[in-house]
């Protein structure tokens, strides 16, 4: 402890950081009541003092017992706020004038802790004033020391010298050095080119020696902070970028970041994505678009690669997949936040719960890059489009009551529910294709079917729309995207033979489906044999990422139009557009827009759109097409070439040899369309 105390009495010899103005009441610095101490003798009467007690003075470093004393009758101070008068005030201070609070003084006078024995504390009442007295030179202090807070203070000046890090070095302080050096000789010298053919509005870009030097060790604090594994390679690819750079590249730069510190930030306009919806006319007949659709139907044998199951898995494998699921003893990864925990179809026998580990914290959202801001270079971090909050700042900004898991092997999922090939269906209309979609949730069995929807092409007509009864315990309905809620099940009427299938009605303020009185069936092979009786193997399925859907039915279809491998990502699988995405720029209309009356998708509503975007492609291919000289001759598109049997042959040798006239009447495959054009002549 006197080691201690010898340590602080050393900070008295040095000034406080505050001057006079500091309000501190123990402050360990030298102020200038330090420096100049006050006499030994009291202002004060020895008589007007009573002592209490006769405890002998301390030391003389250390503070003194407070003594109490009486009051005088005859004091010449008044007090209104004091119930008895009040001794003369400490040393070196004046005195209170008939006001309840002292004024403020610019300089505050206080004695140190080494006050002689003869200083008088002060009684009750001087106390409270002391008190109050301090309390309004401590807020009198703090505002004249925030005020100049306002202005923008100075930066401390550097030397050229890599700066203390508050984790471990990236590498040795040698090689740092070393390469903060090398940095600043890049930065000097476009500076010093800039500087030299710099213009009167350029002058400001123009760094002196003390900003290159920050600038040089806010970069190379960047890169060891933030990628310290490969500290080494990035400051050595960051040099050589800079040796490469020419002044203007470097006036560029300065340009940006003199802007983004001196104009007021500029938020991103986003560009208006919809504009008048776009309207497809393709020019043939209904009948005409379903022949189409066999130029845009990707062969089964090429759908193995995105994600389908061209042939139901073997007996074996199904018998390896449930083999599996009893080793594991149910446990399970979740897909929203990756814990591993144990799931138990049936219920545990000792609570009843249908899965362990609590519950659920994630982010419902997807993360993707914010678009950047005008004038920067940075790129944004990444972020979740649910809560805008940055990648690794949180777990989760969601809360669900159970993990989740969803089963994708092929024979996993016909453990549960067999694959089954389309069969074959004669009373199929053979003048429509089918759009459908389905909704999926979450239950103690996986992901499985909830939803079901179908509507005939091109005309967009309901054909289905059921719920769906899952065949495990539902753990999540996954409303926020398949628009099924609890009350949907719950209000649901139990399907039979003969019932209408469809139950929905169209909405006329937005033109989405409003549900109504909803159909449930019993299990998922009810809803798929309700399928297969609107469909048979030739007729073309249409959907987006159909994949999924197929096997949440468990169904395998050969002919199958998929809207996300007709419009590719640029960059390649395994990206993909969203269907909302597609229908905005390729159609200008919106979709999966949450109202007051509908929130989460819409099956229906994502059935047309897929169809209303494989009618833009046979618009778009049929034009093109048109183009290479195919034609539609009695309904049938016939290829460029094609004439008819009884059309008259082409000028033979022998008739150019004999040159004998002959006349050739033309003749037309191509029959006109609607806008007058498209007639083709393919014989003379």
């Amino acid at each position: 402890m006197d080691a201690m105390e010898a340590v602080l009495r050393n900070f008295k010899q040095i000034p406080c950081p505050d001057g006079d103005t500091c309000a501190k009441p123990s402050c360990q610095w030298q102020h200038s009541w330090d420096r100049n101490p006050p006499p030994a003798a009291s202002t004060a009467s020895p008589a007007s003092v009573t002592k209490e007690d006769d405890t002998p003075a301390q030391d003389v470093d250390g503070p003194r017992k407070r003594r109490r004393i009486s009051s005088q009758a005859g004091s010449t101070t008044d007090i209104t706020i004091a119930t008895k008068t009040i001794s003369p005030p400490p040393l070196k201070r004046k005195a209170p004038e008939h006001s309840a609070l002292p004024a403020p003084a610019s300089k505050v006078q206080r004695p140190t802790a080494t006050a002689p024995a003869a200083l008088i504390p002060p009684t009750r009442a001087s106390a409270s004033i002391s008190a109050s007295s301090s309390t309004t030179s401590k807020q009198t202090a703090t505002k004249q020391i925030t005020a100049p807070k306002q202005q923008v203070t100075p930066r401390k000046p550097e030397t050229l010298n890599p700066r203390h890090l508050s984790s471990a070095a990236p590498a040795t302080h040698e090689f740092r050095f070393k390469a903060v050096k090398m940095l600043h000789e890049q930065f000097k010298r476009l500076n010093d080119e800039v500087k030299r053919d710099a213009k009167e509005d350029e002058k400001k870009l123009v760094l002196t020696e003390q900003e290159l030097i920050w600038l040089v060790l806010d970069e190379e604090q960047k890169m060891a902070t933030e990628k310290p594994l490969i500290y080494s390679n990035v400051i050595k690819n960051h040099i050589m970028s800079y040796k490469k750079k020419v002044p203007g590249q470097w006036r560029d730069e300065r340009l940006a970041e003199w802007k983004k510190k001196n104009e007021p930030p500029k938020t991103p306009v986003k560009k208006p994505i919809l504009g008048p919806p776009k309207e497809v006319k393709t020019g043939l007949t209904p009948q005409e678009e379903v022949d189409f659709l066999v130029h845009l139907h990707t062969p089964i044998t090429q759908l193995a690669g995105h994600g389908y199951v061209i042939t139901p898995p073997s007996d074996e494998e199904i018998r390896k997949a449930r083999d599996g699921e009893e080793a594991s003893l149910g446990w399970e990864v979740c897909d929203r936040c990756s814990t591993r925990f144990q799931v138990f179809p049936g219920r545990r026998e000792e609570d009843g719960a249908l899965t362990s580990g609590g519950t659920c914290t994630h982010h419902s959202g997807r993360a993707y890059f914010p678009e950047r801001v005008l004038g920067t270079v940075d790129r944004p971090a990444k972020r979740y489009r649910c809560c805008q909050e940055t990648v690794g700042d949180s777990t989760g900004c969601t809360k669900g009551g159970s993990h989740v898991f969803k089963a994708s092997a092929p024979s996993r999922l016909a453990a549960l529910m067999p694959f089954m090939e389309t069969p074959p269906n004669p009373s199929v209309p053979k003048d429509r294709a089918v759009c459908f979609d389905c909704e999926m949730g979450y239950t103690a069995r996986g992901m499985e079917l909830i939803r079901l929807t179908a509507t005939s092409w091109p005309d967009g007509k309901e054909l289905l729309d059921v719920l769906v009864r899952p065949i495990g315990e539902v753990l999540d309905l996954n409303s926020r995207y398949s628009g099924v809620w609890p009350e949907d099940i719950a209000n649901a009427e139990e399907w039979s033979p003969g019932k209408p299938l469809t139950a929905v009605v169209e909405s006329s303020d937005t033109g989405r489906t409003k549900k109504k009185h909803m159909t449930i069936v019993p299990s998922p092979m009810v809803a798929r044999e309700l399928l297969f009786s609107l469909i048979s193997p030739n007729t073309p399925l249409i959907g987006h990422a159909l994949e999924n859907d197929l096997n949440a039915v468990r169904i395998v279809h050969p002919t199958i139009i998929d809207t996300a491998l007709l419009f590719p990502h640029k960059r390649g699988l395994p990206m993909r557009h969203s269907l909302k995405m597609l229908m905005e720029t390729q159609l200008n209309r919106a979709i999966q827009v949450e109202t007051n009356d509908m929130q989460g998708h819409d099956s229906g509503e994502d059935a047309r759109a897929a169809g209303e975007l494989v009618r833009l492609k046979v618009m778009e291919k049929w034009e093109q097409m048109k183009g290479e000289g195919w034609a539609v001759v009695d309904g049938v598109f016939v290829p460029p070439g094609w004439r008819k049997p009884d059309a008259p042959a082409a000028l033979s040798e022998k008739f150019l040899e004999e040159g004998e006239e002959e006349e050739v009447e033309p003749v037309v495959l191509d029959g006109r369309g609607p806008d007058g054009t498209g007639g083709k002549l393919y014989s003379l």
